[in-house]
């Protein structure tokens, strides 16, 4: 299992988001080679700002394992936000693997604004990886706000 079977798996979540009408985000948590969580944005279901996929898939995977995620990967669809980034620093996750970059709100906007590089959104040992699936994951997207305009 590599990061591309993950990443579908995070997929599958995103679709489910799109067929709620929801922003079209998924996100697994993967410890060793098992799935611990899964989720997709919930922020109209649940009426909540902060309903992100990758906010839900953190609060599934702490009530298993503790608040902390070192061993953990989260696989997403799009480049995590500021606040996700935050949360994913507190929960100290080992590693994120995103699918497509937001140059809009994803954190690595902010992270090449801050001008110190001892600064970082995440965790100082987080790995990240970008770029998995993006055709797919940007395509699920760019096909949701093309109904929406």
């Amino acid at each position: 299992m590599d990061d591309n079977y993950y990443m579908k798996a995070a997929l599958q979540e995103a679709q489910k988001a799109f067929d709620e009408d929801e922003i079209p985000v998924g996100a697994v948590v993967v410890v060793g080679e098992r799935i611990v969580a899964r989720a997709h944005n919930m922020t109209q279901r649940l009426n909540d700002v902060t309903a992100h996929a990758e906010m839900q898939a953190l609060t599934m995977a702490s009530a298993q394992g503790g608040k902390y995620l070192p061993e953990a990967t989260l696989y997403v669809t799009l480049e995590p936000c500021v606040m996700c980034a935050g949360a994913l620093a507190w929960a100290q996750i080992g590693r994120i693997v995103y699918g497509a970059h937001d140059a809009q709100r994803g954190y690595g906007i902010i992270e090449n604004c801050i001008s110190s590089r001892s600064l970082s959104l995440l965790h100082p040992k987080t790995v990240v990886v970008g770029g998995v699936m993006e055709q797919e994951c940007a395509g699920l997207l760019k096909e949701f706000f093309g109904k929406k305009r």
